[in-house]
């Protein structure tokens, strides 16, 4: 069953065809990986599914239900969460209070609430707290939960960011090179994560250049080269897919 599934999805900018015409579906409860040359349009693709970017044409189906032209936070609450390429924590809020912000958009109390720290609000913080907990200890970093996120090491820093997304209860996480700047061991321990949050019902979706990583845990591979999906299968078909070993070695890779 297709838990996220696009059609025709494409994106220009100016002259500038992003993404052309990409049809692609993510299976529930499996990890697929989004892979391709650096400008393939991998990012792109994730802002569009995500509401961030407008797609120029094309559809998206989330959950057996459109969601094109829902702002970011309406999607999130229908159950995708993300993480970005480069790092978006709150610097100068502990780790324990970046993974509650994540859980906001599953709480009911309004601007008033807030504000008169109704006994209500205070039982839902409480709640959220407990949530925030949980989920730091799932990641491995309750030891660190009262540490500012900018005193965290880098890996630590990307395992709260997906904590926080997971604190918004996704059906569908999507990952924006989280092993990006990780030493080996930092990256073991991030392939073990991503299969334990596989575990707990979550579909993944993912963008990555280390390839031990794509093809350590991912079921299937979607290649993308200048916008136009290449290839799409299994990891070892993709490894010895001539379209795939071309796309890398135009584009200096290895």
């Amino acid at each position: 069953m297709a838990l996220l599934e696009t059609r025709g999805l494409s994106k220009t900018f100016g002259g500038l065809t992003a993404l052309d015409a990409v049809d692609f579906v993510v299976p529930e409860g499996s990890i697929v990986s989004l892979i391709g040359p650096n400008g393939a349009g991998k990012t792109t693709f994730f802002n569009c599914v995500s509401g961030t970017y407008p797609p120029s044409s094309g559809v998206v189906v989330f959950r057996d239900q459109p969601v094109l032209g829902l702002a970011p936070h309406k999607i999130t609450k229908r159950g995708m969460a993300r993480t970005f390429q480069g790092i978006r924590l709150f610097s100068e809020m502990t780790a324990l209070e970046n993974v509650m912000v994540g859980a906001h958009s599953r709480t009911s109390a309004g601007v008033f609430g807030v504000l008169l720290r109704s006994r209500a609000v205070l039982e839902e913080e409480r709640a959220l707290a407990s949530k925030a907990l949980r989920l730091l200890e799932f990641v491995g970093l309750a030891d660190r939960a009262e540490v500012w996120a900018r005193n965290l090491s880098y890996g630590d820093q990307r395992r709260l960011e997906v904590a926080r997304a997971l604190a918004s209860d996704p059906v569908l996480l999507l990952l924006d090179e989280p092993a990006a700047g990780m030493n080996p061991r930092e990256t073991e321990a991030l392939m073990l994560l991503i299969q334990q949050i596989r575990r707990q019902g979550v579909t993944i979706l993912l963008i990555e250049h280390d390839m031990k990583v794509v093809m350590g845990i991912s079921d299937r591979v979607v290649v993308l080269d200048h916008g136009v999906k290449i290839a799409e299968g299994e990891p070892e078909t993709i490894r010895h897919d001539p379209k795939v070993i071309e796309a890398y070695l135009g584009a200096g890779s290895t």
